[in-house]
């Protein structure tokens, strides 16, 4: 069990960094494509590259039952989402974007808890608290000072699309592989946004096409596998808590690649985030193991 925890962690970091550098490659990329087009050159890669691993391997597929989930999933977590995000790194720095967006693990915290019996754990309630009020003097510590207000409405609507998303996901990693799940959402996605094929076709040039395969290869087809081999492995309000590492990383590489100088303030802000994952992740032992050398193992039930 240790070690499945090990791994899960590992997953969650790799999608951490992953994620992170999106956002950059998002707002620098995204001065040269249009959401649409960007985001279904993106899921177009992200399929293409998961569809090779799930044809190399013997396959589960989904019961009817799981469609509306995977539809779910798909549709907003791929489709909307990344659509919203793009368009808003067009009017907001990385920085402040991921900050707003990361507004989305209180939602599925508060989902998870209603919808798939998670309940509201202390730790993680506090922990998400903390976590989110580094997020928001993130925000306030922003290189630009303010916030267009159409690009913050999209935050939001990335943000929601992002948490009905995970928590559709969860039921899901419990009955299929998490790299199916993954590969069909994905396929789910593009196929939604084949309308932009067109301005793909358009938009897209060598300037901007190495970008694509970029985000459809690192971000999307290995993040969020990783993410979903973690989820099946903890709570959904866990690992989104998890994603509060996201904005201090997009601050940190928005700085050394797109020259948004964050402040003091970014700082005081990034250790607030993790301090809140580190609570809201921190699982205290047992108190029939604690202090007891000479007991043994609990059997299992």
């Amino acid at each position: 069990m240790r070690k499945q925890g090990v791994l899960a962690g590992g997953a969650a970091a790799v999608t951490v960094v992953l994620w992170a550098s999106a956002f950059v490659a998002i707002r620098h990329v995204g001065q040269e494509m249009s959401p649409g087009a960007l985001t279904l050159g993106r899921l177009l890669v992200g399929s293409v590259l998961l569809g090779i691993f799930v044809f190399t391997r013997p396959r589960r597929w989904p019961a009817r039952g799981d469609w509306k989930l995977l539809l779910v999933c798909g549709l907003l977590w791929f489709g909307v989402y990344n659509i919203a995000l793009n368009a808003a790194e067009q009017h907001l720095d990385a920085g402040t974007t991921s900050m707003l967006v990361n507004t989305g693990p209180l939602l599925i915290a508060l989902l998870a808890g209603m919808l798939l019996g998670e309940g509201f754990p202390r730790q993680l309630v506090i922990g998400s608290v903390v976590a989110f009020g580094g997020v928001v003097v993130i925000g306030l510590s922003s290189s630009h000072g303010g916030a267009d207000t159409w690009g913050v409405l999209l935050c939001v609507v990335a943000a929601a699309a992002y948490a009905i998303g995970v928590v559709a996901q969860k039921p899901l990693l419990g009955r299929l592989p998490a790299l199916e799940v993954t590969w069909l959402s994905c396929v789910i996605g593009a196929v939604a946004c084949l309308p932009f094929g067109p301005a793909l076709v358009r938009e897209v040039r060598p300037s901007t096409m190495w970008w694509v395969v970029f985000l459809g290869a690192f971000p999307t087809a290995i993040a969020f596998t990783t993410w979903a081999y973690a989820l099946a492995r903890t709570t959904a309000g866990r690992m989104g808590a998890t994603t509060y590492l996201v904005p201090p990383l997009t601050i940190f590489l928005g700085w050394l690649l797109l020259g948004e100088s964050p402040v003091l303030l970014a700082y005081a802000g990034g250790v607030l985030c993790l301090g809140g994952v580190a609570l809201s992740r921190y699982r205290r032992m047992p108190a029939t193991q604690v202090d007891r050398p000479d007991s043994k193992p609990l059997s299992k039930s």
